[in-house]
């Protein structure tokens, strides 16, 4: 039987490799448009291909990551501690 952390973190290596595929499949819908619009420089090229892939995988990234915090139970332990730690200080 697997601990809900292993099952979150099956869970993220998934939708990280759905990520990437995704960034991938941008980058290529990218490049069509330039080769399309007639923007075809290397520049371009290279720039498109960095600017596009890295922010998919930031944005989605960072989306997972957050699913991943919460799945794991990263979240409870944080809410735990800082509410314990509150009690302590008086209810500030």
């Amino acid at each position: 039987m697997t601990t809900p952390r292993e099952q979150a973190a099956r869970e993220f290596r998934r939708m990280a490799k759905w990520i990437t595929l995704a960034g991938v499949l941008m980058v290529i819908a990218a490049l069509v448009y330039l080769y399309l619009v007639g923007t075809w420089t290397v520049h371009a090229v290279v720039a498109t291909i960095l600017g596009v892939f890295v922010s998919v995988l930031l944005g989605c990234g960072l989306f997972a990551l957050a699913f991943f915090s919460d799945k794991s139970g990263h979240d409870r332990d944080v809410t735990r501690t800082t509410s314990r730690r509150s009690d302590e200080d008086g209810g500030d």
